[in-house]
C-alpha cells in the first residue's frame, strides 16, 4: 500500500536549505519515492497557513518510506533542512 510523506516547513535560511535541496534527489532516487507535489504558494482555503513550503512525497510502502528517512546518507544532509528550517513532517497511509 502507497505511503504519503508531508512535510509543513518555515525556512529560516534559504542558502542553508538550498544545500539540502541541492543534494535531495540523488538520494531521494534510490528508494523508490516520487515527488507529487513541491509548492511554496499554496492556496489557503480554511484556517492558517503558516509555513513557506509545502511538500508532498509517495512511497510504494512504509518500509520504503522509513529506509530513505532513516538512511544515514539522508540523515547527513537532512542536517542542513534542520539548520535551515523548522517542519512538521507526518507519515500517511493511502486507500
Amino acid at each position: 500500500m502507497s505511503v504519503y510523506l508531508v512535510a509543513q516547513l518555515k525556512i529560516r535560511d534559504r542558502a542553508r536549505y538550498n544545500q539540502y535541496v541541492s543534494g535531495f534527489m540523488e538520494i531521494f532516487a534510490k528508494y523508490a519515492g516520487r515527488v507529487l507535489a513541491v509548492d511554496e504558494a499554496p492556496k489557503t482555503l480554511e484556517g492558517e497557513w503558516n509555513y513557506t513550503r509545502m511538500v508532498l512525497l509517495e512511497f510504494p510502502s512504509e518500509e520504503q518510506a522509513r529506509a530513505w528517512f532513516e538512511s544515514d546518507e539522508y540523515q547527513r544532509l537532512a542536517q542542513h533542512r534542520h539548520a535551515a528550517a523548522d517542519a512538521d513532517i507526518v507519515l500517511i497511509k493511502g486507500l
